[in-house]
């Protein structure tokens, strides 16, 4: 054998690997984003996707029937929500997003993205992936963006289908606003996209922590609930006001800015302190999520 032919295998043995092997090449993301699009919990989640705006507008048409005795008894704050979501397809679409952002959405990108890594460790496949081998900065990456996507696919998911049978069924009109005048259709996309950005990048918080405590749990149950429910007591904490500035450094503080979009002009000094703070909290995670995981013995 040649020294020529004989470097190739010099340099993987020095390297630490076998003749031929790349980290690139191991677990692709498409193989993972097909092994996820296989999983129950995948298909009901965005299947549910799909049906919430079906399902919200059944009930506007059942209750439209009884419209009288909400008249008499006042409708209050969310009867107006409720008129104003029933004048056009982008207000319909509007409203399935503001009453899914509080904790449906939540529990949705938890559960994408606390699931990955503590089901591996329950099935007691994760070091099998990593025997493959699979390098483990590597199996985290490829778990984090398929993750990510497939939440910010359910967001769309709920936008586009919301949008869809609000205007088949409500027609193609302004985008309303309780706060301000109507906004002409074209703008009202614009600022529908912008309210969908402005909640993935609040959700990145939601996502951060939950991939944070699966890698620290075998169980995705609890890495799930306990995302959501962290999440659920900083709303609850940033609803006391005798915390008075604390609450400024809450991850929800700034969850609900994104009505600031529906202000002629839009109002984005909010939307931008809270873009910053969800950036920040979903680095902070993500980053000890990965330091935690190369540190950590697999035994599961």
């Amino acid at each position: 054998m040649s020294a020529v032919e004989e470097r190739p295998a010099v340099r993987s043995r020095a390297a630490g690997g076998a003749v031929g092997w790349r980290a690139a090449a191991t677990l692709p993301v498409w193989a993972e984003v097909k092994r996820q699009a296989t999983r129950r919990r995948t298909q009901l989640a965005l299947g549910f996707m799909v049906l919430l705006p079906v399902i919200i507008l059944i009930a506007f048409e059942f209750g439209s029937n009884n419209s009288d005795n909400n008249d008499q008894n006042g409708g209050g704050a969310f009867g107006s929500l409720v008129d104003l979501a029933t004048s056009g397809g982008l207000n319909f679409a509007l409203f399935c997003l503001a009453v899914s952002a509080g904790f449906l959405l939540v529990v949705v990108v938890a559960l994408f993205c606390g699931d990955p890594v503590a089901s591996e460790a329950s099935w007691g496949s994760l070091r099998y992936l990593l025997a493959i081998p699979v390098p483990r900065v590597r199996l985290l990456a490829v778990k984090l963006v398929v993750a990510l996507a497939y939440s910010l696919l359910a967001l769309l998911i709920l936008t586009a289908t919301g949008l869809l049978v609000g205007t088949l069924r409500y027609g193609w009109h302004p985008l309303g606003s309780t706060v301000a005048a109507a906004i002409p259709p074209g703008q009202g996309v614009l600022r529908l996209l912008a309210v969908v950005g402005y909640l993935a990048i609040i959700l990145m918080v939601v996502a951060g922590l939950a991939f944070l405590l699966s890698t620290l749990t075998d169980a995705a149950l609890g890495a799930v609930g306990g995302a959501v429910l962290l999440w659920i007591l900083s709303s609850i904490l940033d609803q006391i006001t005798a915390l008075g500035s604390i609450r400024v450094g809450l991850p929800t503080h700034y969850s609900d800015a994104w009505l600031g979009l529906l202000s002629t002009p839009p109002q984005v000094d909010d939307l931008v302190k809270g873009a910053i703070a969800a950036v920040c909290y979903a680095t902070l995670f993500w980053s000890l999520a990965f330091w935690r995981f190369t540190r950590k013995d697999i035994t599961s």
